[in-house]
């Protein structure tokens, strides 16, 4: 696979070390909406998972206990501890799906075709439960999303849309790796979907509070949005700073210090931009409420967090911040609010709102070729 056909500004997005809006507006400043249509359309991909997953967080709450519930059963099925530790190693005899685990392991990283051969793999050759192959991908990605990377792994499965899972086949994968591999008489070559359920219906957008003036404000800057311009236009001058690195939650297991540290490095970067911002207290996600108290803050501004670790970090100190009286302010981009309402269903009724989104970005008609 040709590296050049990727941008790999993914690890990026992922953190908002970039945003959305920024790569789009750098690409409609070269390219026309016609010209540059595939790319745009990627980076919409990642809106359409996060707004689908923010819509429907109990589907992300039944990802983490279906993974407890393998590791229960790895613990007590010798056959399958095996099977999975071999996969996770790389050390299955099927050379490509070897060579792709290493290669995120020692990377953090792999193309999206080989993501998707990844999975159809794990799932349909070697029969393995789906929710572990999405956490190991969690566990090693530097660019792994809750949303993007749990309902890619669903909609491989057959989990995601009814009558529609993705079969890895050798000739695709001989053609679009020129021959490297071709795992010919190795893989499933018919194999039915899981057993799929329907889906919830979408919630609205849950409201955030407004930021109050005269309040004794904080800033809580966390590693799943770094983008920190929304959060200080609206807090500009904390009287206390804290920083909080929730990737190591991404897993029950030990999630790769590469993971971990692109996270802290996320953090850092975003951090240096603003000299205010330099006596940041590291926090553990469980401590929220005991800095927060210990500050004397009557309320909290933070970049919203999407369904998640931080989203559950938040969950778990909120009744502890109510009852002492502090507010927690999470600043939801603009963008997030206008793309994310459209993700109720299938990516394609999605694309409709990719021109009038566009357009939002800058006041301008996108809509022609």
């Amino acid at each position: 696979m040709d590296s050049c056909t990727v941008s790999t500004l993914s690890p990026f997005i992922r953190r908002r070390i970039l945003t959305e809006e920024e790569v789009l507006r750098a690409t409609l400043g070269l390219h026309s909406p016609r010209a540059a249509g595939k790319f745009i359309q990627e980076v919409f991909w990642r809106s359409y998972w996060k707004g689908w997953l923010e819509l429907r967080p109990t589907v992300w709450r039944d990802y983490r206990q279906e993974v407890d519930r393998q590791l229960n059963r790895i613990q007590s099925e010798g056959g399958l501890r095996q099977m999975w530790q071999d996969a996770c190693a790389g050390d299955t005899g099927i050379a490509c799906f070897d060579a792709w685990a290493r290669e995120l392991a020692q990377t953090g990283y792999l193309h999206n075709h080989a993501r998707m051969w990844f999975a159809s793999i794990w799932v349909f050759t070697l029969g393995l439960p789906w929710a572990l192959g999405a956490d190991f991908f969690l566990r090693h990605l530097r660019d792994g999303d809750p949303a993007s990377n749990t309902l890619s792994w669903r909609w491989v499965a057959g989990l995601h849309t009814q009558g529609k899972h993705y079969v890895a086949s050798a000739q695709n994968i001989a053609k679009f790796t020129e021959g490297r591999f071709f795992p010919s008489g190795q893989l499933a070559q018919d194999p039915a979907p899981l057993p799929w359920q329907a889906s919830p219906a979408p919630r609205v957008l849950p409201p955030t509070l407004s930021v109050q003036t005269g309040l004794r404000t904080g800033l809580l800057v966390h590693d799943e949005d770094v983008a920190l311009d929304q959060a200080l236009n609206a807090c500009p001058e904390p009287v206390a700073v804290g920083r909080m690195n929730s990737a190591a939650n991404l897993s029950p297991l030990i999630v790769a210090p590469m993971v971990t540290n692109w996270a802290e490095g996320a953090i850092t970067h975003a951090l240096a931009a603003y000299p205010q911002l330099a006596s940041a207290t590291a926090l553990m996600p469980d401590i929220i409420a005991e800095w927060a108290k210990s500050k004397g803050l009557e309320q909290i501004v933070t970049p919203y967090a999407p369904t998640g670790p931080v989203a559950e970090a938040f969950a778990a100190a909120l009744p502890t911040l109510e009852a002492a009286g502090i507010r927690l302010c999470q600043i939801r981009r603009t963008y997030d609010s206008r793309a994310w309402p459209f993700a109720t269903h299938g990516f394609f009724r999605f694309k409709d709102q990719i021109p009038a989104l566009l357009a939002a970005l800058d006041g301008s008609d996108h809509s022609a070729a």
